[in-house]
């Protein structure tokens, strides 16, 4: 299923994944090569002041590689956006994007339901500079609640993780655009907009880590900050500030873009190696197939999940059952996502029988993998957080990957079964 809107005139989703970025003309390669090269030649001394000026070609390999360009140009078009950065990790794009609009003074209103990474950044990093968060429940009403006047960016995911709860991305870019604010949309769960485009819906950034469904295969680790058209920074004083000499003056519409850029590449040096650009280009290829698919088993897998006896909860948003199942309907358009989370009495025998499931924390491989969020990615924060994010001592995330349903159902139930086992020899035991 496409992702695109079928009145759209432009390529479809699928068509954009496999041909943005390769050349057409007699010599070309059908595909994209691999540029392992640091630096670029200047014919003049002019063109290299320009070059360090504008940034516009290539200078550096820490600004700008042609191999990463290409991946940057791919996953603009994928997400329908006006400029990509891609940096090193999903939360070197994170760290970009927040303080691309952020510096000491600022605030950010995010939702609760963050992967334990950023909710680190944002609890234990940013206020290191000066910028404090307000972390609250994922509803229009608490992010209106939270506003303060330097609220600078709010901050949600698609699909939370692992909760599984669906953003209301036009609301929250009303919310956030009201107050001059800009609204940033961590998009992973949403597959480089093939389930999900934020742009579109009102956001004027999105992020991924590129490690997760771009990539694909875990193998490869990055990260992409993508912003759209038409944001409003006017009241933000990084861009406003300066009179003539603003970002705004001298950037104009490219300003955030080019902020990006200059932070995370530039300055940081967060940058993303050619190889692993053309490892996550040839990940997007197959995308869709992927995910589709995916999908197709998450939703299965759900349903398989939640009418077992032993499992007390599921949350996925393809279930009539989510609370969020009517906002999934909204804003997912190729599929309802390939991670659900689901509760288990004890999770040790349960996680220890799995035979085919592998525990691994990642998400968007090939290959199916199970985490305990409680003590791994989501262990390092306080307990109140913990569950503020939907995570408990008893709570399984799942990303689905490429095996075959009746397999993956199999050992789910065969775990479960053992898991049941040894939860009766323990209470016969007392």
């Amino acid at each position: 299923m496409s992702a695109h809107d079928p009145t759209d005139r432009s390529l479809d989703y699928e068509t954009e994944a496999v041909q943005v970025g390769i050349p057409r003309g007699l010599g070309d390669g059908v595909g994209i090569p691999i540029h392992q090269i640091i630096a670029f030649q200047f014919e003049t001394l002019e063109q290299g002041a320009s070059e360090f000026q504008l940034n516009s070609g290539y200078s550096y390999a820490r600004l700008q590689n042609p191999t990463v360009k290409t991946l940057e140009e791919r996953l603009t078009a994928l997400e329908g956006g006006a400029a990509t950065v891609a940096l090193s990790t999903g939360q070197a794009a994170t760290f970009t994007a927040i303080l691309s609009v952020c510096r000491a003074g600022d605030h950010i209103v995010a939702t609760s339901s963050l992967f334990g990474g950023t909710a680190g950044l944002l609890g234990n990093i940013l206020p290191l500079m000066g910028v404090t968060a307000s972390m609250v429940a994922n509803t229009p009403e608490a992010i209106r609640a939270a506003m303060q006047p330097n609220t600078r960016l709010v901050w949600a995911e698609t699909i939370g993780n692992p909760a599984a709860d669906i953003a209301d991305i036009a609301s929250f870019a009303d919310i956030a655009h009201a107050a001059g604010a800009l609204l940033g949309i961590d998009n992973t769960w949403g597959g480089v907009g093939y389930l999900c485009r934020p742009l579109s819906h009102g956001a004027d950034m999105v992020t991924h880590s590129l490690t997760k469904w771009a990539g694909g295969h875990g193998s490869v680790m990055g990260g992409s900050v993508t912003v759209g058209s038409g944001h409003d920074l006017s009241r933000n004083p990084i861009y406003s500030g300066g009179g003539e000499n603003s970002l705004l003056v001298t950037r104009g519409d490219s300003a955030l873009a080019w902020r990006q850029r200059w932070l995370g590449a530039h300055q940081l040096g967060m940058t993303l190696a050619p190889n692993s650009a053309f490892l996550i280009a040839q990940g997007l290829e197959t995308l869709s197939l992927r995910l589709s698919r995916e999908s197709e088993t998450a939703l299965s897998l759900a349903t398989f999940l939640e009418a077992h006896e032993a499992v007390s909860g599921v949350a996925y948003p393809g279930l009539e059952s989510s609370p969020y199942h009517a906002l999934a309907g909204t804003y997912l358009k190729g599929g309802y996502g390939a991670v659900l989370t689901f509760e288990v009495q004890d999770p040790a025998p349960f996680l220890a029988a799995l035979e085919v499931i592998r525990m691994a924390p990642n998400l968007g491989d090939t290959r199916t993998l199970v985490v305990h969020p409680w003590t791994t990615t989501h262990g390092r924060l306080p307990e109140a957080a913990r569950r503020a994010a939907g995570v408990t001592p008893h709570t399984i995330r799942m990303s689905v990957g490429v095996e075959s349903q009746g397999d993956l159902k199999r050992d789910l139930g065969q775990a479960l079964r053992v898991g049941q086992a040894a939860k009766r020899t323990e209470e016969l035991a007392r």
